[in-house]
């Protein structure tokens, strides 16, 4: 690829850009906020409860997608969006390629309706100011909060009747136009004021704006507006708008910190003085009532099986449901005793065999029954209890890798589970092996399937029976429950906890015998389990169970069977009512009259209640009582917490309380909250059960008992609770046998409590409130926040349209030191990029509007994508392991570390260096030795130089030609390794005779014209530029075009030879026709080429004489480069320079005739030119030329020819290191068998202008160790344009040493010195030995006085070899003498030194040289002009871009660049485009985790977009003007807000 293949201008995409402009900021101008179009005409007045009801059928019909759509929460989200109704769009939307784009694209784009109804029945459109019905929804909304202080039945008295006018994106941001409403500020804006939190800017009509003061603090860096930065295509509009929208005011005021002299000390969040803090007393442990035993109460579980089996074996114990809702089966209480014992039996005596049997009492055993079977597994539970084996219910495994299945398998294993116990269907439906066996799923033990159904059993003899004794200690089942990470924990439940557990629901629900009970629930756990399957024996009840694909299938099954079967009982959750409400339509025949006790088993939910509400307003009408409903709390460790009890007495309303989220976020509980938005509404869940008690303690440290108006983790001492997690006695401790203390530090109890894992606190008469799950909290900067409360508010904001079937997950990722939330939810499939954007940009306003707290991430992924819960949850751990490990694939992504990232450290400011005031004392600045080094010193060498006593390289060449004529001096190889081409010393004498009578007789040039060169990597180049030199020209190489990319290559040629002012161009017939060809004309005017010779036409005639330079500091050549940032810059190269470079190299690499030396490079400017044309000459040995583009088709050419002409030497580039490490990685072993031997070798430099890549040359030598390549050989140089080599390792001297230093002090520039393996370090390896003759010193770029030894700063040359100065027609003299002719401002300031424009650093080791003096290494770090300043500190793009290759495996390359501010990271992405979106979230964290740097714009491109030069540079200002011209077709493009 060609140095400046990327030097784009223009704009390609120009045409489609209005078009699409104004259709993405169509979307965001503000519409007239319209009537919420689900709504009747009607629901302008205030609201009876009957058209109340009427509405939520309305709203509810068409759709059951969302599962928890609350009122209560609409309301306050509602209000929340509606304050931003003026707002405008400011979130840049992320750019997308089109084959990403899943559904509709753009153009068939219509403005989606701001309705959150599912049916547009008429919309009412009002003006935006003053309307009632705009009024109306505050005044709504003071109403409902007052009444639901007051203890109203109901919540839903009237939902905000307007939606929000515009979609306003991430909380407080406003467009580029709402810069005009701002005072004019003559700075840039200050992205540091911070607005205090409530202070929301409304835009009144008439242009005022009202907004409180804020306190100014520091924290994010000064951001230039982009004014100045000609804005011409859309990327640059929206990062404008980024800009500009970061500008905007985000979080409450940060205090100042420090900043310790080297570290960057993270920002630690300091409590805020105004948090609300606990007043109440010490809370006093609650007791439930007495556990009355009732005489006729069974003495086990057992037992009471026994009896019903044998007095009334005809009465039905469980009633099962086919998927039409028609019962499948009743199992009777005879059947199940005889059919349990059965199992029982088989079970002890029937596997294994009689001396060994597998199965004894006490051991583990799995229960595998799929959902639609409770029959099943009622029998197989109770025979387990019967044979005094131990069941573990689990899940039934659908395939060997279903979510979580592994850790169900690990507690089997943990658990010592051998055999599994499950039905014939289930059975079969099982993954099986070609040879019929069941697979072993992954993590599981072997597992001995033993099928339960009666048909597969032997009869238990006569005289068999089971040993039926009273309640014990020994454990009866064992419950699974997944934690927070996805871990799967056993809790153990023992027989008398069981049958305590039994008699306290027994008592608290009021059951009596033979009544019916619906049950929804899993039976295998929870609630479904000690309802439906445990305390229902014991009472003799009968159980109907609905299974969950009927209520897939039909969601008002279980309030038929309850009309059917007049049940007095049911057991659901919040999704079975809310189904139900969707599904209802009016029937006739529903009556709930028969209900006694309607059991909500999640209760506790934070979204419970709304669904509680709103099916009491329903159903009321059809006889359900709203005491009838009984929301309950409960955890696996602490089986049943609380339940609300059945009462008679319907005039008592449940409690309510209305709590301050705000509040909450501290841990306390603030009834009355001023901010009318944020609040939580919360339901009891009922007293203590009987015979336990109940506190709350602190969540984390010591169990310290709350105050009763502080929210702390339940705590319950009862008998019927779980006792341990199985096998884990630590966590046992932990969790069963806690001890809260008084304030004082006394135990309130001598019996250990069991933390239950819910939040809450026990209110006024002792109803019990929990307000979230110890596993769903999520503390950001010291405040907490529950996932379940952030679901209900994302899921308020638009339920019924845009998330699919209501899957969202919230959790939290660490990142930089504190909890970061994200959001995970499935659009609709119908959604289109607007909607999904616009949905994205509300839900991030209302959580920053009702919890205050930032969302760091919100990806959507498509509909049904997210892992599952056996009962078709969402898998909250595994989501996050896809998060992290970035193979969630999501459609959309929207991230917001600008918002969420307050703990960065404080930008740097500058301290003033060391100036000439500090006392210089011989050779040290204020203590510390000047880093100043030195090569040996070229005049003193003595050595039988011939050519020394020659001044010019063409005299050189004739005397070569004269005393050595036939020596090989170029040996050119071809891709198949043969070779192409050879000269000797007369050949090219001859040849170059010709050249010069050419130049002369034809092209008619004067001494010091200048001649292009423009020929491909090869001999006639070497003849040309010995030509020019017998004629008294000036050459200069030029890269020929490349054939197949004329348009991008051919108008740096026409550059160079314009700006070189070369009169005449020489290059190749072929090249020739090229140059004159219809291509070239479409690229460049070939009327204004200057003569073109073609040399493979040459005269036969030798000149008269050969031109000999009067003076050697006279221009011998120029050498013309363009630098990594795109700058074209060419150096005189004088007589005396070039031969003193050529001695300089001699002496270091030990160069005679006899050598052989392998060059891969590139010929055409800096060392590469030098080794390919000059040294050969100078020193006379033979150069084996290999031209790096011959690699692309015979990668393994350079090593088989070093290897097969047993060169001692050898030179290449990176990115032929890198071809060869790519491109031969697999094949040593076949290169090994065809002989390549790599053993002779002893120096393999890397000819570099830059930072040595040392990861690169250490995989390069590990690599090819096998093939004999010794480690040491491997090493760098270092150039620049100032001179073309400053470092070369050469033979002799000490290896080249690698330090570690500290990248954060770095970024300060500063080195400080770290081991290996530590944090933050990076490795730096020397750029090889200073060459003989070149001085060394570290100056400081800004004050330019000198600096320490091991101190960062500009390295500054002093040479021979220097070159001479720039070569250009600009003629911009002051840059020619700060370059070239610079001076210490203090110290030695008579010597002229010529800066490089690279930062490094000067380190004394311990090492000796050749001379035996101590060793001085310089480490390079990067070009100045390279680095990026950012909040102050210095940054080198490649150590973020090592990171970020480092973050997913799909990334190849990566580069990065600042635009106005903002860092931009673009990627390379080796893999699907749906992997694209999965790299933004791992850029971000990667880059804020090791850099402490927010990135702004995320950009994923395809291979090979990132341009690199021949020397395998990245030309990132190249890639920033293809990103700023919208010529990379990305293939998408993130901005982060």
């Amino acid at each position: 690829m060609s140095a400046v293949a990327f030097l784009f201008d223009g704009d390609i995409t120009q045409k489609g850009y209005e078009k699409k402009r104004s259709k993405l900021i169509g979307a965001y101008l503000p519409q007239p906020p319209r009537v919420d179009q689900a709504l009747p005409q009607e629901r302008r007045t205030p609201v009876t409860p009957s058209s109340a009801s009427r509405y939520h059928r309305r709203r509810s019909s068409g759709s059951r997608d969302e599962r928890y759509r609350s009122d209560v929460h609409t309301e306050a989200v509602q209000a929340a969006l509606a304050k931003h109704k003026e707002r405008k769009m400011a979130v840049p939307m992320p750019s997308k390629r089109r084959s990403l784009v899943v559904q509709t694209s753009m153009d068939a784009y219509t403005p989606p309706d701001t309705s959150s109804g599912s049916e547009d029945e008429g919309s009412v459109q009002g003006d935006s100011q003053g309307t009632p019905t705009s009024s109306q929804g505050s005044i709504n909304m003071e109403h409902w909060i007052s009444q639901a202080i007051h203890g109203s039945t109901t919540s839903t008295t009237s939902s905000s009747s307007t939606q929000s006018g515009g979609s306003g994106a991430a909380h407080r941001l406003a467009d580029v136009m709402a810069q005009t409403h701002i005072e004019n500020h003559s700075a840039p804006p200050d992205v540091t004021t911070y607005t205090s939190e409530h202070s929301i800017q409304v835009e009144r009509p008439q242009g005022s704006t009202t907004s409180r003061t804020a306190p100014k603090y520091g924290n994010a860096e000064l951001m230039e507006t982009g004014d100045g930065v000609p804005v011409s295509s859309r990327v640059s509009a929206k990062i404008q708008q980024l800009v500009n929208t970061l500008k905007r005011p985000k979080r409450p005021p940060l205090r100042e910190f420090f900043v310790d002299d080297f570290e960057e000390l993270l920002e630690v969040q300091q409590p805020d003085p105004n948090q609300p803090k606990p007043e109440g007393a010490q809370m006093l442990a609650m007791r439930g009532e007495q556990l009355g035993v009732v005489t006729n109460w069974p003495p086990s579980l057992e037992a009471a099986l026994q009896r019903w089996g044998t007095i009334s074996p005809k009465a039905p114990c469980l009633t099962t449901m086919d998927t039409n809702g028609k019962p499948l089966y009743i199992l009777t209480y005879g059947k199940l005793w005889t059919r349990s014992m059965k199992v029982a039996y088989n079970i002890l005596h029937k596997l294994g065999t009689k001396q060994e049997p597998m199965v004894r009492p006490g051991d583990r055993v799995a229960l595998v029954f799929p959902n639609n079977d409770p029959a099943a597994f009622m029998v197989a539970f109770y025979g387990c209890l019967l044979a005094e084996v131990v069941p573990v219910p689990i899940e039934v495994p659908l395939t060997r890798k279903d979510a979580g299945s592994q850790q169900i398998g690990f507690l089997l294993g943990s658990c010592g589970v051998t055999v599994a116990l499950t039905s014939d269907a289930c059975h079969k439906g099982l993954p099986k092996s070609p040879t019929g066996e069941i697979p072993q799923f992954k993590g599981w033990p072997k597992l001995l399937w033993f099928v339960t159904e009666s048909k597969h059993l032997s009869k238990p003899p006569r005289d068999w029976f089971p040993h039926i004794k009273d309640a014990n200690n020994d454990t009866a089942y064992i419950e699974y429950k997944t934690c927070k990470d996805g871990s799967v924990l056993g809790v153990t439940v023992t027989r008398i906890a069981l049958l305590t557990h039994c008699q306290a629901l027994t008592q608290a629900c009021s059951y009596t015998e033979a009544e019916t009970i619906v049950n929804v629930l899993d039976f295998k756990k929870d609630v479904g389990l000690w309802h439906g399957i445990l305390t229902s024996v014991m009472n003799m009840m009968h159980v109907i169970s609905i299974p969950y694909s009927l209520m897939k299938v039909n969601p008002l099954s279980w309030i038929q069977k309850v009309c059917q079967y007049k049940a007095k009982v049911a057991c659901v959750k919040s999704r079975d009512m809310h189904w139900a409400l969707v599904a209802h339509r009016d029937q006739r025949d529903v009556n709930l009259s028969s209900l006694r006790m309607l059991i909500v088993a999640d209760g506790a939910n934070p979204w419970s209640i709304s669904s509680c509400d709103a099916f009491l307003n329903v159903f009321q009408s059809k006889g359900l009582r709203q005491e009838v409903i009984c929301p309950c709390a409960s955890s696996p460790e602490a089986l049943t917490v609380a339940i609300r009890r059945p009462t008679d007495d319907s005039n008592q309303p449940p409690g309510r309380g209305v709590l301050s989220m705000h509040g909450l976020t501290y841990g306390v509980i603030r009834v009355d909250s001023e901010e009318k938005l944020s609040v939580l509404t919360v339901q009891d869940v009922g007293l203590v059960m009987p015979g336990a008690i109940m506190c709350s303690v602190k969540p984390d440290g010591i169990p310290q008992l709350c105050r009763t108006d502080e929210i702390g983790e339940l705590c319950v001492c009862a008998v019927a609770t779980g006792t341990s997690y199985y096998g884990l006695s630590g966590m046992t401790k932990n969790t069963f046998e806690v001890f809260p203390m008084t304030s004082s530090g006394a135990p309130i109890s001598e019996y250990p409590f069991i933390r239950t894992g819910l939040l809450g606190f026990v209110g006024p008469g002792g109803l019990v409130f929990v307000v979230g799950k110890m596993d769903g909290l999520m503390v950001v900067s010291g405040r907490r926040h529950n996932a379940d409360d952030i679901v209900a508010t994302a899921l308020a904001v638009e339920p019924m349209k845009f998330v699919y079937r209501g899957r969202i997950a919230v959790f939290s990722v660490t990142v930089l030191h504190d909890e970061r939330i994200v959001i995970v939810a499935e659009q609709r499939p119908d959604s289109t990029e607007e909607d999904s954007f616009q949905w994205m940009s509300r839900v991030l306003q209302a959580i920053d509007s009702i919890h205050q707290v930032g969302v760091y991430c919100l990806a959507l992924v498509p509909a049904n994508t997210l892992p599952k819960t056996p009962l078709g949850g969402i898998h909250l751990s595994e989501t996050k392991q896809l998060f992290l490990e970035g193979s969630l694939h999501p459609c959309n992504v929207l991230m917001c570390p600008h918002t969420c990232v307050t703990n960065l450290p404080k930008p740097r400011q500058k301290q003033p260096e060391i100036g000439p005031a500090s006392v210089m004392v011989g050779n040290l600045v204020s203590g510390k030795r000047i880093a100043q080094a030195s090569g040996r010193d070229l005049g003193q060498i003595e050595d039988n130089d011939q050519a020394r006593k020659f001044l010019f390289l063409s005299e050189v060449l004739q005397w070569r030609a004269q005393t050595t004529p036939d020596h090989v001096l170029y040996t050119l190889l071809n891709c198949r390794g043969t070779i192409a081409n050879s000269l000797t010393c007369v050949q090219l004498h001859k040849r170059a005779e010709k050249i010069a009578v050419m130049l002369m007789e034809r092209g008619h040039l004067q001494d010091g014209d200048h001649v292009a060169l423009v020929y491909p990597p090869g001999i006639d180049l070497i003849a040309a530029f010995y030509g020019c030199l017998y004629a008294g020209c000036v050459p200069i190489t030029v890269r020929p075009p490349h054939p197949q990319n004329i348009a991008t290559t051919l108008p740096t040629v026409k550059m160079i030879v314009e700006v070189s002012r070369s009169a005449c161009l020489m290059t190749t017939q072929l090249i020739c026709k090229l140059l004159r060809s219809r291509e070239a004309a479409a690229a460049v005017d070939v009327r204004t080429w200057p003569l073109i010779l073609d040399t493979d036409d040459l005269p036969k005639k030798r000149p008269a004489q050969i031109y000999k330079p009067s003076n050697p500091d006279t221009l011998a050549y120029l050498d013309f480069s363009v630098s990594t940032t795109g700058m074209l810059a060419g150096v005189k190269m004088s007589h005396a320079a070039t031969s003193a470079f050529c001695r300089s190299i001699k002496l270091q690499c030990e160069l005679y005739p006899s050598r052989e030396v392998a060059i891969c490079l590139d010929p055409y400017c800096g060392l590469g030119f030098v080794l390919w044309c000059l040294c050969s000459v100078y020193s006379g040995h033979q150069s084996i030329l290999i031209p790096p583009s011959e690699l692309e088709t015979n990668p393994a050419l350079w090593l088989l020819a070093v290897s097969q002409y047993k060169v001692r030497d050898t030179f290449c580039s990176y990115s032929v290191m890198e071809l060869c490490t790519k491109g031969l990685g697999s094949q040593t072993e076949s290169l090994k068998a065809r002989g390549l031997d790599l053993s002779r070798v002893r120096t393999c430099v890397v000819v570099a202008e830059e930072r040595p890549r040392i990861a690169l040359t250490q995989s390069f030598s590990k690599l090819f160790k096998d093939l004999g390549l010794h480690p040491r050989a491997v090493s760098t140089s270092f150039g620049c344009r100032v001179n073309l080599a400053i470092c070369l390792q050469g033979t002799s001297g000490p290896d080249p040493t690698t330090v570690y230093v500290d990248m954060r002090a770095l970024r300060h520039d500063r080195v400080r010195l770290v081991e290996r393996g530590s944090p933050h370090s990076l490795p730096l390896m020397e750029s090889g030995k200073i060459l003989p003759g070149v001085r060394i010193i570290i100056a400081n770029p800004e004050t330019k006085g000198p600096l320490g030894d091991s101190h960062l700063g500009e390295i500054w040359v002093h040479s021979a070899h220097n070159a001479s100065g720039y070569f250009t027609i600009y003629g911009d003299e002051s840059l020619q003498s700060d370059h070239f002719n610079s001076r210490l401002s203090f110290g030695d300031t008579q010597t002229v030194w010529a800066r490089t424009g690279y930062l490094g650093f000067l380190r004394r080791t311990e090492l000796t040289d050749a001379n035996g003096e101590r060793h001085d290494a310089l480490y390079v770090v990067g070009a100045l002009d390279e680095a990026m300043e950012l909040r102050g500190m210095r940054y080198h793009p490649i150590d973020i871009e090592t990171s970020v290759i480092r973050a997913h495996k799909s990334v190849t390359e990566c580069a990065v660049f600042t635009w106005t501010n903002l860092l931009v990271v673009v990627v390379e992405l080796d893999g699907s485009e749906q992997e694209a979106l999965d790299l933004v979230p791992l850029v971000t964290n990667v880059v804020l985790e090791e850099h402490y740097l927010i990135v702004g714009v995320v950009v994923v491109v395809d291979i090979g977009v990132i341009p690199i030069n021949s020397r395998g540079e990245k030309q990132r200002m190249h890639l920033r003007d293809g990103f700023l011209a919208d010529q990379l077709d990305p293939i998408y493009v993130a901005y982060n807000m």
